[in-house]
């Protein structure tokens, strides 16, 4: 059997696994997505009218606000849902599954393959969710092509890549899984300072240029255009290089740390 034949069988394995987890331990998954579904209809049924005033000329409504508001509650919930990953990660590491994983005859980067892969999906699944309460409460998005809509779920999808290398990182850096889920909370407090809620213009001046150029503020102007029509300008190239940074970063961070001798 080729190497390349080993590692596809053994990082579906490894994917059935964390799969199988998921549903038999659904409690992690449902807790970080009621999250983003209570903070939509928070603000649009509650702060709508008020937020909606920072709009444009201040003639937007609740309705519009809506449509501003969607993009960033989906890369919220791609942050939120990768900090399960951290948190699964650690407890592998801390369980000794990891240590039986290295006497056994199996591929060493499929149990790594099979956590990105799964909670790419996870993230995916999320996401659907979401945006199915979403529009239930009115989000439409009527200008996008077929085109559009491919590249906003190709975006989603390598956001969601990107965090989950950067989520799998702190949980084999974490001594716990408790560590680890407070290690990853920055994957789901940076879309809370980004342009998810209010324009990036009606920041605080000093605050701006964090707020513009952190890598969510970029992806969601980007995912808001192909969605709504906005203007994308610069933000389309930023998310991009944001999320393959990202990605490899985490990939080396994930497997320099996984591939040391355990003590």
């Amino acid at each position: 059997m080729s190497t390349l034949t080993l590692a596809v069988r053994d990082s579906s394995t490894m994917l059935r696994r964390n799969l199988l987890h998921v549903r038999r331990y659904p409690s992690m998954t449902l807790n970080l997505l009621l999250t983003p579904v209570m903070l939509l209809l928070l603000f649009v049924y509650i702060f709508g009218d008020v937020m909606s005033a920072g709009l444009g000329d201040g003639g937007a409504g609740r309705s519009e606000y809506l449509a501003y508001l969607v993009p960033g509650i989906l890369m919220l919930t791609i942050g939120g849902t990768t900090i399960g990953s951290a948190v699964s990660v650690s407890m592998d590491m801390t369980e000794g599954i990891i240590a039986r994983f290295r006497t056994m005859a199996i591929h060493r980067g499929s149990v790594l393959v099979g956590h990105v892969v799964g909670s790419v999906l996870q993230c995916v699944m999320s996401v659907m969710l979401v945006g199915a309460v979403a529009v239930a409460i009115g989000f439409r998005s009527t200008d996008a092509t077929v085109l559009e809509w491919i590249l906003a779920v190709g975006l989603l999808a390598l956001v969601s890549l990107a965090l989950t290398w950067i989520a799998v990182g702190m949980g084999l850096s974490s001594p716990n899984p408790e560590a680890a889920s407070n290690n990853a909370l920055p994957l789901m407090v940076l879309p809370l300072l980004s342009s998810a809620f209010v324009p990036v213009d009606a920041m605080p001046g000093w605050f701006r240029p964090f707020a513009e150029y952190q890598p969510f503020t970029p992806a969601i102007e980007t995912l808001r255009g192909l969605l709504l029509g906005t203007e994308i300008g610069h933000n389309g190239w930023l998310a991009v290089a944001w999320c393959l940074g990202l990605a490899v970063l985490g990939y080396v961070w994930s497997t320099s740390l996984f591939d040391r001798d355990p003590k």
